[in-house]
């Protein structure tokens, strides 16, 4: 399979309120380079200020990098196309609830991406709406209701639905479900399963949690202080690790491989 994303030479650095005339500058990202197929999902893990949320801002376009390029089909993104990389590449958070607004139903967070992005008419954008939402679990009648009368697993499906109903290519999940309880989780990992292979969406997947990177993801970056310190395939990188971060970080956990990626039961 050809990359969907090509991320070449990406680096960014921050300056830094000096004494007097000098500046110093603070290296968040070195140089790094990686690519992630169609159907694929590659995880990123490090501790914390190791430069993942960094990385995800570059590519959704929140950050402009000090140096690189990002291709999507072989295309270079350049920083004019904000509007073009909002459709294709698109991010969950991990707090659902502080990312929808609390005075818009569902179906006008749905709708306004679509508004912006589409040239759909208000029938058609219903249309599409509800059946964004069955697709993602939810009714096509709770585009009616408010962020508040929804549980925290249904927030975070909501999020989903917005993240996908521009039909996106790459979807960033920035610990996207380190806050739902495990059988939450496992519902939700099922569900991104699933869509993954409906319309063949790649995915990066930032997170802390060694248990979910096992279960979902085909290759792991472990990142520390803005580099990468090991890459390969999830099994190969978790059975035979060979730097000492990512040693530590399977130690803090207590890490067991028994899987691959593969739906939760």
């Amino acid at each position: 399979m050809s990359e969907l994303l090509a991320v070449e030479g990406i680096a960014k650095s921050f300056k830094l309120k000096g004494h007097w005339y000098h500046k110093k500058e603070f290296s968040a990202l070195a140089p790094l380079s990686f690519s992630v197929e169609s159907n694929k999902t590659l995880a990123i893990v490090g501790e914390t200020g190791s430069g993942k949320s960094t990385l995800a801002k570059i590519l959704v376009g929140a950050e402009s990098p000090s140096s690189g390029k990002i291709f999507l089909n072989g295309q270079q993104l350049h920083k004019q196309q904000l509007k073009q990389r909002c459709q294709h590449i698109r991010m969950i958070f991990q707090d659902s609830g502080t990312t929808l607004n609390p005075s818009l139903t569902v179906l006008q967070l749905l709708d306004e991406p679509l508004k912006l992005n589409t040239n759909l008419n208000e029938s058609q954008r219903r249309q599409l709406i509800r059946q964004t939402l069955q697709k993602v679990g939810l009714l096509g009648d709770h585009m009616n209701f408010y962020p508040h009368m929804f549980s925290g697993g249904q927030k975070q499906r909501i999020s989903l639905a917005r993240a996908i109903i521009l039909q996106p290519q790459v979807i960033i999940l920035d610990e996207a479900l380190a806050a739902l309880d495990p059988s939450l989780r496992s519902q939700m990992i099922n569900l991104l399963l699933d869509l993954q292979q409906q319309m063949g969406l790649a995915y990066i997947l930032i997170s802390h949690n060694l248990g979910i990177v096992r279960h979902f993801s085909d290759q792991v970056m472990v990142m520390c202080q803005g580099e990468v310190v090991e890459r390969g395939d999830t099994l190969e990188v978790m059975q035979n690790p060979t730097h000492k971060v990512t040693k530590k970080l399977m130690m803090s956990q207590n890490f067991q491989l028994k899987h691959h990626k593969h739906k939760c039961m």
